[in-house]
């Protein structure tokens, strides 16, 4: 019996469990460097989509000014969930695409406050980014489009003139 054994094992061909334990480690850890580097051009993907949600505020802004001579009910509140943001429909629904995809806060001012009234002169709103959450963009009511540091708010309701003198999430 024992040669009978002895012969199956020199004729058996496959893999040794070692072998086997090996080659999963290496999947594993080429799996973990994709999955890192795929999750960072995900979030950058976000950013962007995030990024031209807030720019079209601007022209939606201009219009909204335009028809109604205020900023008047433009931004009613701004909030860190879906129905926390109110106002005009195209800022709710700008304010909601940007929580379902994940971004909070989403800060939202004007220059008297939230919310915004007819003594209102100027907007901002703003959103934390995923893949730098050092910086956030920032849009107004003048134009601006600033991407910079997240941090010291100003209460103005404007962007600032330039990345270095951004001045963080809107008040």
């Amino acid at each position: 019996m024992n040669k009978h054994f002895n012969k199956f094992s020199e004729n058996q061909k496959g893999f040794t469990i070692i072998e086997l334990i090996v080659v999963i480690a290496i999947i594993a850890v080429l799996a973990a460097i994709v999955l890192v580097n795929v999750t960072s051009f995900i979030n950058k993907g976000k950013d962007a989509a995030a990024e031209g949600n807030l720019s079209s505020l601007m022209t939606n802004g201009a219009v909204f000014y335009s028809d109604k001579g205020s900023y008047n009910g433009w931004i009613t509140t701004s909030g860190a969930n879906i129905g926390e943001g109110t106002g005009d429909a195209t800022y709710v629904s700008v304010f909601n695409a940007l929580i379902n995809a994940g971004y909070t806060p989403v800060t939202a001012s004007c220059s008297d406050g939230v919310p915004c009234t007819s003594n209102s002169t100027s907007w901002c709103a703003s959103v934390v980014m995923k893949a730098t959450p050092s910086k956030s963009f920032c849009v107004d009511s003048t134009g601006k489009k600033i991407l910079g540091d997240t941090g010291n708010a100003t209460g103005d309701a404007t962007c600032g003139d330039s990345a270095s003198s951004y001045p963080g999430l809107c008040p």
